[in-house]
């Protein structure tokens, strides 16, 4: 992925990693569109940051998808990159029935519409010369938190799907890349001031400089998540996995 000429598509790019990949992305020379669902805030953004673009989409909504789709496709037939960031995290207590609820709509957020937004967006992405779809999974989809159950396995599933499609890909012009988070001081899960989170700035220097420095990274991995993505191959799995227990309390 080049981080200076490239027309970007980001879902869930509102708030969050999604609005500060956007933002780099922007200040690195690149054309950036973000999505979201409300219209209220996409025109706030778009008043407050000159350039940047914006379209209303429902990841939960395949109608919306599609149409957000058509709709920036045509707006911008140089679109070449992809970046699912949109996502919930809620926590569940899975002794109680109402936890059904969440795990439905955190599926359909941050697998379905991963899935969704890939198959909408990628014939567009198959004519060009070169692209690029970049997933985000979590650190917690090597290591589930148990306070987060359906989150964790969604994450799960987005790096086994993004895996499949990159091989699927491999012979046409689609790059696939992953974005592999730790804890970040979002508003995800209430992070945004915890201090077992890494600041956001922070987060976004350390991609931007592994994605400047290895443009065909499959994952791009920083060092504070590394102890989950490894924690099985280094056999600490169930070290970690005690250590994530203790944010079930």
């Amino acid at each position: 992925m080049d981080t200076t000429n490239s027309t970007v598509f980001i879902t869930g790019g509102t708030s969050g990693i999604g609005l500060g990949l956007a933002l780099r992305l922007m200040a690195a020379g690149s054309t950036v569109v973000v999505g979201g669902r409300r219209t209220e805030v996409l025109a706030r953004l778009a008043e407050e940051h000159p350039g940047l673009g914006t379209q209303q989409v429902d990841v939960t909504d395949p109608a919306s998808i599609a149409a957000a789709a058509a709709a920036v496709t045509a707006a911008r037939p140089g679109l070449d990159v992809l970046v699912t960031t949109a996502g919930i995290m809620e926590p569940e207590d899975l002794t109680d029935p109402a936890h059904v609820e969440v795990a439905e709509r955190t599926v359909a957020t941050n697998l379905l519409g991963t899935i969704r937004s890939i198959d909408a967006f990628l014939p567009a992405l198959l004519r060009r010369p070169e692209a690029t779809v970049v997933t985000v999974s979590s650190g917690l989809g090597f290591v589930p938190m148990p306070l987060t159950p359906t989150y964790s396995a969604t994450k799960a599933a987005v790096h086994s799907y993004t895996q499949a499609l990159r091989v699927q890909l491999a012979r046409g012009p689609v790059r696939v890349t992953e974005l592999v988070p730790p804890a970040v001081r979002t508003d995800l899960l209430g992070q945004r001031d915890s201090s077992h989170a890494m600041p956001l700035e922070e987060y976004l220097d350390e991609v931007m400089g592994i994605l400047a420095d290895r443009p065909d990274a499959e994952e791009v991995l920083v060092e504070r998540v590394r102890f989950l993505r490894f924690a099985e191959a280094d056999g600490r799995h169930g070290d970690v996995l005690a250590q994530l227990s203790a944010y079930a309390a």
